[in-house]
């Protein structure tokens, strides 16, 4: 495991990235898992935050649901600190706010409240030019209610994970939508990281032609690594590990390392290492 938190002499302006897609099964939260940490591979220290009621991306770094007493909920209603829900991973580097089963009611308790779109910008506020980690990465849920909304609010960017199945760019103008009413109303520094295609199987016509419109529509947004189908990335959550550990050689793995790398790429950034040391 790693140090409950990184050096405190490591101080950074965090990138925070808000990982966010409506529609479900399309590879977010396993994006959000396999590009921290291949990040973190890369030397750079990374928090994922899980804002995902579902808590999956928690299961994905081996964090059962019985160790998850503090994390996102307590962090966005305001009883603990950032760095009081911040827990180790079994990845270097890489540390994780894992969600809570509260989580799944917090909207619902956060009606009332004056700015409640404002939550988690606020409970970061710290962190926002001085924080531990070069990157935060927040796993949204398959939604676009309130926590998704903090989650924008709170982010400097947006990267969006679409699937090559069919009506993938019809499901994600509603994403696009409430990026540009979070913009003007809300975070006017808010913008498009990227957009990242998974779910891409060469044997099949439609997914070049949904690469081929999603190029054509999205422009230099979309990147250049594409993630493969591929059963070892399906298998690494039932066993705890972002699929980096449950098999770095898969073609899973290799796709999330080449993501990282234009990540940072675009970013103006250098790994620090080989992304092979994890």
């Amino acid at each position: 495991m790693s140090d409950p938190h990184p050096e405190s002499t490591a101080s950074h302006k965090p990138r925070i990235f808000a990982v966010a897609n409506q529609k479900g099964g399309v590879g977010k939260t396993t994006t959000a898992v396999n590009l921290a940490t291949a990040l973190a591979a890369a030397g750079e220290t990374v928090l994922v935050i899980d804002l995902d009621p579902q808590g999956n991306a928690s299961t994905g770094f081996g964090v059962g649901r019985t160790e998850r007493e503090t994390g996102s909920y307590k962090l966005l209603s305001g009883d603990h600190a950032p760095d009081q829900t911040v827990r180790a991973t079994n990845v270097p580097n890489l540390w994780l706010i894992p969600s809570e089963a509260d989580l799944a009611g917090l909207e619902i308790e956060l009606v009332s409240v004056q700015r409640r779109e404002f939550q988690l910008r606020t409970a970061l506020a710290a962190w926002r030019n001085a924080a531990p980690y070069s990157f935060i990465i927040i796993d949204c849920p398959p939604s676009l209610g309130l926590l998704t909304l903090n989650a924008l609010v709170a982010a400097d960017a947006v990267l969006v994970p679409l699937q090559c199945e069919f009506y993938a760019l019809e499901g994600i103008s509603g994403l696009m939508r409430t990026i540009e009413s979070v913009r003007r109303r809300l975070n006017p520094t808010l913008r498009l990281q990227g957009v990242v295609l998974t779910m891409f199987d060469r044997r099949n016509n439609l997914s070049e032609q949904v690469a081929a419109d999603a190029r054509g529509f999205f422009g230099e947004w979309v990147y250049d690594t594409v993630i493969p189908r591929n059963i070892r990335v399906s298998e690494a959550p039932s066993h705890g590990k972002p699929v980096l550990l449950y098999d770095f050689r898969s073609p899973g793995s290799q796709a999330y390392v080449g993501l990282a790398a234009e990540l940072l790429k675009r970013e103006g950034r250098s790994p620090v290492v080989a992304p092979g040391a994890a």
